[in-house]
């Protein structure tokens, strides 16, 4: 089944473009143009995540984030806003958003983020897997081991939880900032600037493994690429 998507958007020109786009990627999408449209939509119908329009009539999308999430506090939200104040996005993320994103933007890299936080999800399900089997690699987490080819190695922690997350996202974009939460526990220039240091150490490891590859996506996150 298509996955679902609550699409709130005031202007109904941009967002009968991007209803479109999103369709074609095989997406489920019901559009509706104010706050209030938004939340019966909500109450009526099942969503996986929503995508809200910040400046809206009648009920705005902070407004409608918090309704949404006394409804449902698991549903994704993410927020798209001509608006780049630092309140406004301190704000989103208060009331529980997944992500931000400020006007004009390139939709390929919203599609990412969309299907990031869905796959985050099954993730959050699927956490407890400690072994993985891809390509020419096997990986057990719990004990830091990684075989490629006829080569082990033992990882450092910040590795072992790198990879794995690389691995549950397989062939999906992994965001940065899942990365830098989850294993720096806090996001800054210095975290973001060591998780680029551990991506290289990561695909020197890989490297003799031609059937893998981490690529960068957009410079917003990355992706465990597996060509066989």
């Amino acid at each position: 089944m298509s996955n679902r998507i609550l699409l709130v958007e005031d202007d109904q020109s941009f967002g009968a473009v991007l209803k479109d786009y999103l369709t074609i990627n095989n997406f489920e999408v019901t559009l509706a143009t104010d706050g209030e449209q938004g939340l019966k939509e909500f109450t009526e119908n099942e969503f996986d995540i929503c995508i809200f329009d910040v400046m809206m009539p009648k009920k705005d999308g902070f407004s409608l984030a918090e309704d949404v999430k006394r409804i449902d506090k698991n549903t994704p939200i993410i927020f798209l806003t001509a608006r780049n104040m630092r309140e406004d996005i301190l704000k989103g993320y208060q009331l529980g958003a997944d992500d931000y994103i400020t006007k004009p933007f390139d939709t390929e890299l919203l599609l990412y983020k969309i299907k990031a936080i869905l796959q985050r999800s099954a993730v959050l399900e699927d956490d407890e897997q400690e072994q993985f089997k891809i390509s020419n690699i096997f990986f057990d987490s719990m004990l830091r081991q990684l075989r490629v080819g006829d080569n082990e190695y033992k990882l450092s922690p910040k590795e072992n939880e790198l990879l794995k997350l690389l691995c549950m996202h397989r062939n999906d974009f992994m965001p940065r900032d899942l990365a830098l939460r989850k294993i720096w526990k806090k996001e800054n220039y210095f975290t973001a600037r060591s998780m680029d240091v551990y991506i290289a150490k990561l695909r020197k490891l890989l490297r003799d493994d031609e059937g893998l590859e981490i690529i960068n996506v957009h410079g917003e996150g990355f992706r465990l690429l597996v060509k066989n």
